[in-house]
């Protein structure tokens, strides 16, 4: 079994793997291209030049009015539009770590558009913040803080959870209660902890703002415990 250091080390290259993915991706993105599109040139992208072979989860990409939709959610395919703003959120599996990485484009100069992207990222370095400050915090009060952030920045929180277990794929294989599985409303247990394995929980935090009216959310998401 890997040391709590080795596991550590290898979840923070699967991000940082991942981060130079989603450098590369932003040169994908135009005016009229589909979102299918979108998702397989960043597939063909992923195996050619970092060797993503598997992902944990769906690839997700998503512009205009289909950035209010939640993950669990399959609206239809849409074309970027020429002033639009869309997100990524991808899972790939680098070396059987997993990684889970999400991030927001803006097409054009829109300030509200530019506002609700910055205020996703800036969210997230809010709640990691209130995350590191409190030792005994449960799912359900991230939850509620990242709900609250979002209604100081005149926004809604769009998401049905503030984070989730990540680890070695397939992490979701471990005999873990669904209920504690997730930062949402109705976990209140502490997110620290040990695993079944009894290894250290690693969490991925996600940022979900979205403007109802206007039609457009904004998405960032990364590693939580570590980095």
């Amino acid at each position: 079994m890997l040391s709590e250091a080795e596991r550590v080390a290898a979840l923070l290259e699967a991000q940082r793997k991942a981060a130079a993915l989603f450098s590369r991706i932003e040169s994908l993105i135009r005016p009229g291209i589909t979102e299918l599109q979108l998702t397989r040139d960043i597939a063909e992208l992923g195996r050619r030049e970092f060797g993503v072979e598997q992902n944990w989860h769906k690839r997700i990409v998503r512009a205009g009015p289909n950035t209010l939709a939640p993950y669990d959610e399959n609206p239809p395919d849409l074309t970027v539009g020429e002033d639009d703003i869309l997100f990524v959120d991808l899972g790939p599996v680098f070396e059987a770590w997993e990684a889970d990485f999400g991030r927001t484009y803006v097409l054009g100069r829109d300030p509200h558009k530019l506002r609700l992207r910055d205020d996703a990222a800036a969210a997230f370095a809010a709640a990691k913040r209130y995350f590191q400050e409190r030792p005994r915090i449960t799912g359900s009060e991230l939850y509620a803080h990242v709900r609250e952030l979002a209604r100081q920045g005149r926004w809604e929180f769009g998401g049905k959870l503030a984070a989730h277990l990540i680890g070695e794929f397939p992490h979701k294989s471990l005999p873990v209660d669904p209920a504690v599985a997730w930062a949402d409303a109705g976990n209140h247990t502490p997110m620290r902890g040990l695993d079944p394995l009894g290894r250290e929980r690693h969490w991925i935090l996600e940022i979900h703002f979205v403007d109802r009216r206007r039609r457009i959310g904004a998405f960032y998401e990364e590693l939580l415990t570590i980095g």
